[in-house]
């Protein structure tokens, strides 16, 4: 079915009585159902109240103006992802980089015909609409892999825990001090993992939803709370203890400041810190390379473990575990696709090198914050 045969709400907000009235009609004859309001404070009451498909604003209007419209809807949740045309005769490249700037998604130039109007609408829905089909194929491609996958990443930790809660039920009375401590440890480390496993899910799923709304990602638009050279140097050694290899973990890290939430950024360093750990034997280095270049903030993590096919590093994808009945996995597969996910949402990217049988290195460029 084309967008054009779908019954949309639109949202117009113009405060020229004659035009508004034409746009209206021109929309309802379309096949649309238009909302209209006469100013910008009604306009937000309507797009709040109605959660409309698509906005089409003017910048110019008296009290509450098209920017101030633009400001409170992509500040609302319920409307940050809502797509938004702005109406201008100021057609300079200062007030369209401005309108950009702000969240604005299309422009329509002063005067237009209604013929452009249907067309800009008809592109605006186009896209939305494709938008909307991607975010419905990642999560059933989401799905999928977790239906194969998850109930054995599951089954290890809670086999780990119910086994030796067995223990003690049964043994608890013959047991020395030191083998309670060790089976206590073991519950936790069960724990551990199982909590893990059900953050990383929780954490992959924002993600893929943030990436079909890519607007609700207000985290990168400022400085992160912290240095992000001292999240990396924290965040790594901390893995490194973890896995009992703090001699292995080589940190040469400058100062940086990347675009990114701290607690966002020390995400990313975890994953690709412990898949380094995880998957390279102990004794091994694991390098972690962190600075500021003029492209941004560089971020390199290195390891001299079993390496990549070319073919798996083309596939890294949620849930996916490469060469599972050669190798035994310890984990989920989802920490690279997490790392992927949060670069390229900040407007980085990742890149992996390896030869396919020893040693991995992944590069991670992303931008630095705005003073």
């Amino acid at each position: 079915m084309s967008t054009a045969k779908l019954k949309r709400k639109i949202l117009v907000i113009e405060d020229d009585p004659a035009l508004r009235h034409t746009m209206t009609l021109v929309l309802r004859a379309k096949g649309h159902e238009p909302l209209d309001a006469d100013d910008g404070l009604a306009g937000v009451r309507l797009a709040k109240e109605h959660r409309p498909d698509l906005i089409i604003s003017d910048i110019n209007m008296p009290g509450c103006d098209g920017w101030e419209v633009l400001d409170q809807l992509r500040n609302d949740t319920t409307t940050s992802a809502t797509p938004f045309i702005l109406m201008t005769g100021e057609s300079d490249d200062e007030s369209l980089r401005r309108g950009m700037e702000s969240g604005a998604d299309d422009y329509l130039p002063k005067p237009f015909t209604m013929e452009t109007l249907l067309a800009t609408v008809e592109a605006r829905l186009r896209k939305m609409e494709a938008v909307r089909q991607q975010a419905e194929s990642k999560l059933t491609e989401l799905r999928s892999n977790l239906s194969l996958m998850l109930p054995h990443e599951l089954n290890t930790p809670l086999v780990g825990i119910l086994g030796f809660g067995e223990i003690l039920t049964t043994c608890s009375d013959s047991l020395p001090p030191h083998e309670l401590a060790e089976i206590g440890q073991g519950i936790i480390e069960s724990g551990q993992r199982l909590q893990r496993l059900v953050q990383n899910f929780l954490l992959y799923s924002q993600l893929e939803l943030l990436g079909a709304q890519v607007r609700d990602l207000h985290l990168a638009q400022g400085s992160s709370g912290a240095r992000g050279d001292q999240t990396a140097a924290d965040t790594a050694s901390k893995r490194a203890t973890h896995y009992k290899r703090e001699d292995d973990l080589k940190l040469q890290v400058g100062e940086i400041n990347p675009a990114m939430a701290s607690e966002l950024f020390g995400k990313l360093v975890e994953e690709l810190v412990d898949n380094a750990f995880k998957f390279s034997p102990r004794g091994s280095p694991v390098t972690l390379l962190a600075g500021t270049t003029p492209a941004g903030v560089s971020l390199v993590v290195t390891d001299q473990g079993r390496g990549f096919k070319p073919e798996h590093i083309a596939q890294i994808n949620a849930y996916a575990q490469f060469d599972r009945k050669v190798h035994e996995q310890q984990g989920s597969g989802l920490g690279l696709t997490i790392a992927r996910r949060i670069t390229e949402l900040h407007g980085g990217s990742l890149k992996i090198i390896s030869n396919g049988t020893c040693g991995t290195t992944i590069e991670v460029r992303l931008p630095t914050a705005r003073a």
